[in-house]
């Protein structure tokens, strides 16, 4: 007992350390601002209202006074309505569209300085309840149409995906049905939808995202303003799970947004490659120069990170986060238990695949951390109840040993030590996830972090396992 304590306190003194340097890399990292260098904050309930409002240009509660008054700018100019994909109206302007500065929401700059032309490219499956809402979104947005490009790769969706999307012709959206181009049974449908798509594609950057996500109004502009200034070769960026009061939906988002959190801060500092196909972005020239998804195809998961890698060892100075309010993505959560393990168990699933053995052995030390966290408590009960049952009082103190502290005469109940190492371990977490939350500004959702930390460990030791040695199903399909 007391060899397993030890292991474990040293488990989390390295757990601890990782955290914290996490924490100080997501901090150093400026957000991203575009060149007129104005604040940003988003007042925002990741739902149906508006979504970053510039500082200077209107005071905090400006949609509590007048939520629903039509925009005009100082000349009186005719605008024409369009969506942001939720509920609210957006106004854009007709004329000098062009010419003049756009100010969208949180994002201002000059339209005219904009020139790289970008494709996005959304591959679905059986998404008629949300792909509407998606396109929606981007086609609504703030960059110059003629600069964009919307492919949807449809996985062979048997509702009506297909229908929604041609409803969009004309705006920029056309539709590649994988079902013209593959007649062999794949184990990854989703990377042969992208690589068919990427050879449809017109734009200099290619970037992704989901069926189910939403994205801001200055989105695209902000991806085009960051690259134009940096010049990466790839680019992750931030993701939010767009969750309500429902517990399993409070946990995701939790669990999301450490994700994003040590995505950010592994990105900004090098320390392994990380990212989520929702919202990411890499050169067309850069896909085909490492050769797409050649050597990682027969995967069924790792469209995102496993090409991230391919790309950051052509490029590892090339490889950028984007720290921007504007550039963040909502994504839809998953609404049962059995579809958040069947999801989790599909991203873990390709753990052992990750040719940056950095983020491997990242993943060894949390994994045996918390299985030791879940072992050590039926440890303990074992040995003080199970045993004594067996050698009666002789048993019980044979086994029931106390955890002694070094250079004093003091013993610690082993459950005792146990509860100390999840208090740390829960306080430690939220020191690294607060600056996360401000970020999102999400700090709402870390009142019920500590409720969440017995279920995270628990889901942590049972998608680990299952990731390696089990199968899910996705979309419909049985995978491995």
């Amino acid at each position: 007992m007391t060899i397993l304590l030890i292991i474990t306190i040293l488990l989390f003194v390295a757990y601890a350390a990782l955290l914290v340097y996490y924490r100080r890399a997501w901090v150093s990292n400026d957000e991203y601002r575009d060149t007129d260098g104005a604040d940003y904050t988003n007042y925002t309930d990741w739902g149906n209202d508006e979504v970053g409002v510039t500082n200077d240009a209107m005071p905090s509660a400006w949609w509590r006074s007048a939520p629903n008054d039509e925009y005009r700018d100082t000349d009186g100019a005719d605008y024409t309505n369009y969506t942001d994909g939720g509920n609210d109206e957006v106004r854009m302007k007709n004329d000098e569209f062009a010419d003049a500065p756009i100010q969208h929401s949180s994002f201002i700059i000059q339209h005219s300085t904009f020139v790289i032309p970008l494709t996005v490219i959304i591959p679905a499956r059986n998404e008629e309840a949300n792909i509407g809402r998606c396109l929606q979104s981007i086609v609504d947005q703030s960059y110059p149409a003629h600069l964009r490009q919307i492919i949807v790769a449809d996985d062979f969706s048997t509702d009506g995906t297909a229908d929604i999307v041609r409803s969009f012709e004309g705006q920029n959206v056309s539709l590649l049905r994988l079902a013209d181009h593959v007649t062999d049974r794949l184990n990854s449908y989703k990377k042969k939808a992208i690589e068919l798509a990427v050879g449809q594609a017109s734009g200099t950057l290619i970037i992704t995202t989901d069926a189910d996500c939403i994205v801001l109004p200055g989105w695209l502009a902000t991806y085009a303003a960051f690259y134009q200034e940096h010049s990466p070769a790839f680019i992750a960026a931030p993701v939010a799970i767009n969750c309500n009061n429902r517990p399993i939906e409070i946990f995701q988002a939790l669990d999301f947004m450490t994700l994003q959190g040590i995505t950010g801060a592994s990105v900004y500092k090098k320390i392994h490659t990380m990212c989520n196909g929702a919202n990411m972005a890499y050169e067309r020239s850069a896909f085909y120069e490492v050769g797409g998804f050649t050597g990682i195809d027969h995967i069924a998961s790792g469209d995102d990170m496993l090409l991230m890698h391919k790309i950051y060892q052509r490029y590892p100075d090339r490889v950028l986060f984007l720290k921007s309010k504007n550039a963040i993505v909502q994504t839809e959560p998953v609404h049962t238990v059995k579809e958040f393990l069947n999801q989790r168990i599909r991203w873990a699933s390709k753990a052992d695949k990750y040719e940056d053995k950095r983020i491997f052995w990242v993943l060894v030390l949390v994994y045996l951390f918390n299985v030791l966290m879940l072992a050590l408590p039926i440890v303990i009960c074992l040995m003080s109840y199970g045993l004594r049952a067996v050698g009666g009082e002789h048993g019980l103190a044979v086994t029931g040993s106390q955890f002694p502290i070094p250079n004093t005469q003091f013993q610690i109940p082993p459950i005792t030590v146990w509860l100390l190492l999840l208090c740390s371990k829960t306080i430690i977490e939220l020191y690294f996830l607060y600056p996360v939350a401000q970020f999102f500004n999400n700090t709402k959702l870390l009142w019920w972090f500590p409720i969440a930390q017995p279920f995270h460990i628990l889901y942590t030791v049972i998608a680990g396992w299952l990731g390696k040695f089990g199968s899910y199903h996705w979309k419909g399909r049985k995978v491995r």
